[in-house]
Parts: structure tokens; sequence; C-alpha cells
């Protein structure tokens, strides 16, 4: 749908016939442009100044009024055409026929305006025909009011333009399928009808077949090069299949067949489409006066509040809105988990790992990858982290350098009780706003010290600052190095907790740890300077027992010839 004011016909090269030679010393003759011309040419610009002309002028052409209506609707202002066509029944004198087919005329204005309710107001008005069927059938479709929308389509005939009606709601009701079919169809009986090899190539690129949809664009670029509509599809497949930067060189013959420079700024679809190709760019100020236009905007508004770690705009975002295609249930499972984990919200949860099963276990989607994600984060939510790595493991060659995929994986194989599998994804996580969380820094801690690398976890805790994270991490380091008898380690973590906060389950565990470190001395898995510094940091306790331990360590050091002086 193109916002009011816009046209994708309104930047299309104009064939200009060369002026006639004139003899030199003679005047040349303007001729008058001719209306038919420049309709033939889809000039419609052209035709409006004419027209306007002729009637500030007050040049007699038959139905002036109406011919404007009609090149102001085809060149997007759409607002001028109701304008026109309400200027032509104020001047339909008391008694004088008119058309009262120009109340579906207004009402298809008002459509493209997305005064869904005021179209089918309007269109009730003109008398029985096939657009006012079809006019009837969309508005009913936009009102989601199905009993209308079958009272309608029985209403549809066998003819071209009735089919083309139908096929456009089967593509919006997201049955491509369906749509394909009639378009092929229709093909057949016309192979220069050029335009519906666009519209296959849409339901292709729907049904993620971006090589065959641009295989039959081709067919149309060969003929139109300079179509908006198909140089965008063109340049959306690029995407799926390369990247923003590739889609958006495909835009560059736009740019260069454009007469007025601001091509981008001009057409809303291709505003939108830059955002997504530039990775969010400017979607703050391009994406929501779009939200009622292009459908897509809203799902791209609602990425760009994932991304920004908004869930909460995120989620009012989709809230209302019912899915219809897997990705739409993957992306509302999404903010669902989003804003469960953000609020600890149980419910939101739950509803999320119900979209994410109702698309892993479906009949389409449970062997494609975007299926077997949602299984894995279905079971994710459940917290069966087994089962979550079945279904990892078998997309994880698609993801060798995915940071979100490694972090989910790295998560799962920790949860799992594989450290050294966990410990290499986590590392291989390269985004510096990952690496800085908690979330991370604890589970690489723990995959350190059941990795045998305590040292590594230690220095992690260093090189925080002093914050409830931190003193939490030294929680997680101390009882995880005891667990696995890194004393060492773990007296040091607990020296630090207690002088943190000099609680007696900290002496408990440092005293414990001392005692480790000693047994691990005296069988010579560790070094007498490990010993020397746990019997310095035993010396910043003030409980009653730390005089004691020493005195043991120094007497067998004695006895040991071991100095700890």
């Amino acid at each position: 749908m193109i916002r009011p004011g816009t046209s994708l016909t309104k930047q299309k090269q104009k064939q200009r016939a060369a002026a006639p030679k004139v003899a030199p010393g003679k005047k040349a003759e303007a001729s008058r442009p001719i209306l038919a011309d420049f309709l033939k040419d889809c000039d419609y610009v052209g035709a409006v100044t004419l027209l306007e002309f002729e009637r500030k002028a007050r040049e007699e052409r038959p139905h002036l009024l109406l011919w404007l209506a009609y090149v102001y609707f085809h060149n997007g202002d759409y607002k001028k055409a109701i304008d026109a066509y309400d200027d032509h029944l104020k001047k339909v004198m008391p008694g004088q026929e008119t058309d009262l087919n120009i109340h579906a005329y207004k009402a298809c204005c008002l459509y493209a305006l997305t005064q869904y309710q005021e179209a089918e107001d309007e269109a009730k008005k003109a008398p029985d025909s096939p657009l006012k069927t079809r006019i009837l059938f969309h508005t009913a479709h936009k009102r989601n009011d199905e009993s209308a929308m079958m009272a309608q389509h029985q209403a549809l005939t066998d003819s071209k333009e009735d089919q083309l009606c139908l096929a456009a709601i089967q593509y919006l009701r997201s049955h491509f399928q369906e749509a394909t079919d009639i378009y092929k169809r229709l093909l057949v009986e016309d192979r220069e009808h050029w335009a519906l090899n666009v519209y296959i190539a849409f339901c292709y690129y729907k049904l993620d077949y971006y090589d065959v949809a641009l295989e039959i664009l081709q067919t149309y670029l060969t003929n139109y090069p300079h179509s908006i509509t198909a140089v965008n599809l063109k340049a959306c497949s690029h995407y799926q299949l390369y990247n923003g930067k590739a889609a958006e060189a495909e835009l560059k013959v736009l740019q260069q067949a454009s007469n007025s420079g601001n091509i981008f700024q001009e057409h809303d679809l291709l505003q939108h489409n830059l955002v997504v190709f530039r990775n969010g760019e400017n979607a703050i100020q391009v994406l929501p006066p779009l939200l009622d236009i292009i459908p897509e905007a809203r799902l791209n508004l609602v990425i760009y509040h994932l991304r920004t770690d908004e869930a909460l705009e995120a989620y009012n975002l989709i809230k209302d809105l019912e899915p219809a295609v897997p990705r739409e249930y993957i992306l509302k499972g999404v903010v669902f988990a989003a804003l469960g984990q953000k609020t600890g919200s149980r419910e939101h949860l739950k509803l999320a790992q119900q979209l994410f099963q109702l698309v892993g276990a479906s009949a389409s989607e449970c062997d494609t990858i975007p299926g077997r994600q949602c299984m894995a984060s279905c079971f994710f939510l459940l917290r069966q982290f087994e089962d979550v790595l079945v279904y990892l493991k078998s997309v994880k060659p698609y993801f060798t350098n995915d940071d979100d995929f490694n972090w989910n994986y790295g998560i799962a194989c920790a949860a799992a009780a594989d450290y050294k599998e966990a410990k290499e994804a986590l590392l291989q996580i390269q985004n510096e706003k990952y690496r800085a969380e908690f979330c991370y820094l604890s589970w690489l801690a723990r995959c350190y010290i059941m990795n045998n690398e305590p040292g590594l976890a230690w220095e992690a805790y260093v090189r925080m600052d002093s914050s409830n994270e931190s003193f939490n991490l030294l929680h997680l380091i101390a009882n995880d190095c005891y667990k696995m008898g890194h004393f060492y380690h773990a007296c040091k973590a607990f020296d630090m907790l207690e002088r943190l906060e000099p609680e007696p389950e900290f002496w408990e565990g440092k005293r414990c740890s001392a005692m480790g470190v000693f047994q691990m001395v005296v069988a010579g898995k560790l070094s007498a300077d490990k010993l020397r510094e746990v019997r310095d940091l035993l010396g910043s306790s003030s409980n009653p027992q730390v005089e004691w331990i020493r005195q043991i360590m120094m007497k067998w050091a004695k006895e040991n010839r071991v100095k700890l002086e």
C-alpha cells in the first residue's frame, strides 16, 4: 500500500519524443500535449499538469474532473482524487443523471488511504458491479469479517479482475500456494501479462524460495528494468540470500534512473526496506508512520526493540497480532520469552514455550532450521537441556560464528555438564555486550573451574568492578572451586567474601579450604608457597581457631624442613 502523496509510478523514466527540427530564423510552434499520450506512457504527473492547466483556463473537456480524479489516483494523490470526485458530484444539477459508480471509485481512494470502514460505506452507495464486490471483499478482509468475506467471495466470477482480487486475498491471508496457483493459471491464458510474473515471484519469496523468485522476476525486469516494485523484490531476495549491502546495491539502478535524486525519501516501501538492509538504522523515525501501511513494518519495529533491549515496547506492538506464518509465531514467542525473563513472568514464559512448540512440532517446520531452533527454545524454557542439545547440535554447522547460537549452545552444554564443549562455545562469542553480562561471566567461570582452570575464573573476577554481580561471581567461584577440590582458589575466594561480609559460613568455607590446601601440600600436590599464602590469609580472620590451625601448619613445616617464613 502506498502512503498518500506517493506513487510507485512517479519516478518512472519518461521517454520524450525529440522536438521537430526548425529552419534557422523561424520560430517553432509549440505543439499542444495530448492526454492520451501521457496516459499511454504512464506519465501521470504530466497528465495532472495538463488537466490542471485546462481546469484553470476553463477549457472545455468532457468529464474533466473525472479524468483529473483518475490521474490523481494513479499518481498516488488519493486525497486530491477524492476532492475531484466531490467537486464533480457538487456540479451535478438536481434531476441530472450522474454515474453512481463514482462512489466505488471514491471507495478505492479511501481504501488506499487505509480508511477501510469509510471505504466500505462509500462502496455501498454504488450500484452493484464487479468493482463494488471486489472492494467489499477487501474491506471485509481488513475488518476480519469472515461472514462478509464469504458472501463477497461467492459473488466473484471467473473474470481476470475477480481472480486477481481473489489471489490478492489469498496472498494477504498467507495462503501463498493458493495465490500462486491462480496467478499461474492466469499466466497460461495470457503470457504477455508481465505483471503476473511479479505476483508469482512475491509468492515464491514468501515461501522462502528466493532463487526461484529471482528467476521468475527476471522476465518482468527485462521489460521494465526500472520498476520500483520489481527491483525492490529483487533487493529483498538478495538480502535473504546474502546480506544488507548486497540488497542495497540492487537499489542503485533506481537511484540512477531517478530524475529527482530523492527516490528513497519519496517511497515508503524503499524507506522501510533501507531500514532493514541497514540493520535497523533510523527505525524509530521511519517505521512508526508505516505500521498501518506496510505489514512488515510492525514486525521489524518489534525486532528493533528486541535488539535495543526494550522488551515491553516490543510486547505492546505484538501482543494483539494474530500470527499467520511461522515467522510471526516465532517472533511473538521471542518477545514473550524476553518479557518473561525480564519481569520474571511465568505466564509469558509459558506462552513463549507453547508458541515455540507449535512451530517446531508442525509438519511443515519440524525439519527446517527455524523449526529445530524453536524446539530447542521450547526445551530450554522447560530446562530440559539434554533435549535442547539434540536440536542445537543438528543445526550447529550452520551457525559457526553466530554469537546468539553460541550463547544458547554454550549455556545448554554447561547446564548439561558438558563443560569442555560449553567453554569452547562461550569463548567464540565476540559481542562485547554479551561478554560483559553476568550470566556469561558466571557460566564461563564455572566452565573454567570444571575444566581444572580455576585461575582463569579468578582472573575474570579480578577484572570486574566491585558490585553485587562481582560478589555473586565470587560466591560461585568459592563454592565451585571447593566442590572440585581447587582449595587454593576456594580459600582466596572465601577470604575475600569474609572480608566483604564477615559471616560464619564464609569462615567455615575459608577454614575448610585452608585445610584442603594443607592436605594437598602434605601429599605433594601443591607447592609450599601456596601453604604460606594460605597461612597469611588465615591471619586476617579473628576466629579463635585461626591460631590453632596455624600452629599445626608451622609444626608440620618445621618437622619436614619446609620454610614458611
